[in-house]
């Protein structure tokens, strides 16, 4: 299912699927990403990392000090001046490429939607099928406010003319793990 799910993942434009064996050279992955991207504190430097599951296998504030001007508290302030976000999905679709998750949690979407660069962390046990095996692990009376989210956000509603990044980030960067559990 993985290499159906990279392919029309990467379909949708602006996006990238990378695949990890360990949580280890996952965080390896993101830290030489916050280098490379050049992540300061200064606003429009940002790198802000939304509450996950994945943030109990590494010690946040050590990370935290080698890469000033990330953050693992996400605020509207924040968020705004974010060139990066960072979350963990719940859910990944093969049939679309698209990932799901509760976004309840405020810090899910600020993080998700307000960066210009979305790093996306998604267990690749978590992957399935479609929308209706989707629809047999979430549902609306249990999570409040369900995402999808397929590639990077884009638009041609003005004159037909493709725009990138106009409704959300204008890059998404899916981290598939093979041994992270949810």
């Amino acid at each position: 299912m993985f290499e159906n799910f990279k392919q029309r993942a990467e379909l949708s434009g602006n996006t990238e699927v990378k695949r990890f064996e360990t949580t280890p050279s996952a965080l390896q992955f993101i830290e030489d990403l916050l280098v490379q991207e050049d992540i300061k504190e200064e606003a429009g430097s940002y790198a802000l990392w939304a509450q996950s599951p994945i943030l109990s296998s590494f010690d946040a504030d050590s990370m935290a000090s080698r890469h000033p001007g990330l953050y693992f508290k996400v605020d509207r302030e924040l968020a705004k001046n974010a060139r990066i976000g960072i979350t963990q999905l719940e859910w990944g679709l093969a049939e679309t490429g698209s990932m799901a998750q509760d976004s309840t949690n405020i810090e899910q979407r600020l993080a998700s939607a307000l960066s210009w660069i979305h790093v996306a962390i998604l267990p690749t046990t978590k992957i399935i099928a479609d929308i209706p095996a989707l629809m047999g692990k979430m549902h609306p009376k249990n999570n409040k406010y369900i995402t999808l989210i397929t590639g990077a956000s884009k638009t041609a509603d003005i004159e037909r003319v493709l725009a990138i990044g106009v409704h959300g980030p204008e890059r998404l960067i899916i981290v598939c793990v093979d041994d992270l559990q949810s």
